[in-house]
């Protein structure tokens, strides 16, 4: 197939703005990349810190000490008291029979 002089002129300009076009669509690629990779550095940077800030609470005063004992009686309390429920609940025997017989 040959190009007449005519043809040329619309032709050429148009191969440069469809190599501009790619040359932006790879650029752009490549820009979300270093943009995503930037994000997740940072993502892995803020959880090393809340690590970092959260192990200096594992020491526990006198005060915190009593205060501990006296929600475990607390929780102790309750299922204490969840546990009496379900024993109410439960009948001794309804539910478990099946009458089969039409």
């Amino acid at each position: 197939m040959s190009l007449k002089g005519v043809e040329l002129q619309i032709a050429i300009p148009k191969t440069f703005e469809a190599g501009k076009i790619a040359d932006q669509a790879q650029q752009q690629v490549s820009a979300q990349q270093a943009h995503a990779n930037e994000a997740l550095k940072k993502e892995v940077e803020r959880k090393q810190k809340i690590v970092n800030t959260s192990e200096g609470m594992d020491e526990i005063s006198e005060d915190e000490d009593a205060g501990g004992e006296y929600l475990k009686g607390i929780y102790k309390k309750k299922k204490k008291k969840r546990d009496q429920q379900e024993k109410q609940a439960k009948h001794p025997f309804k539910g478990n029979f099946v009458d089969f017989s039409g």
